[in-house]
């Protein structure tokens, strides 16, 4: 059974107002975003929680400062992880630093 909706859609299609429907797609989901901000959090924050983003990128799509973005994962009590790094990493940085105060 066809919908209003999807008569609409393709009549948006045919008048090639959107070039494709995935066109449309993206644009509404843009416009649901800017219409309900807190959805951009929500996903921000399940991304950040599944590993698939950093803590900056997290931020940048919820569009958050990085302190407002751990403010809100402590609130879900969602740890944030620290990145590993090699202690050889970890050494080099340490004796910049020390060069460059001495």
């Amino acid at each position: 059974m066809i919908t209003m909706m999807d008569r609409e859609i393709e009549i948006l299609l045919e008048k090639k107002i959107y070039s494709n429907k995935n066109e449309l797609l993206r644009e509404a989901y843009r416009s649901l975003l800017r219409s309900k901000p807190y959805l951009k959090i929500e996903a921000a924050v399940e991304l950040y929680s599944r590993g698939e983003i950093s803590l900056s990128k997290a931020a940048e799509i919820a569009g958050m400062n990085l302190e407002e973005l751990k403010d809100e994962l402590k609130e879900r009590d969602i740890t944030i992880k620290v990145p590993a790094q090699p202690i050889e990493e970890i050494d080099r940085s340490v004796n910049y630093i020390l060069k460059g105060k001495g």
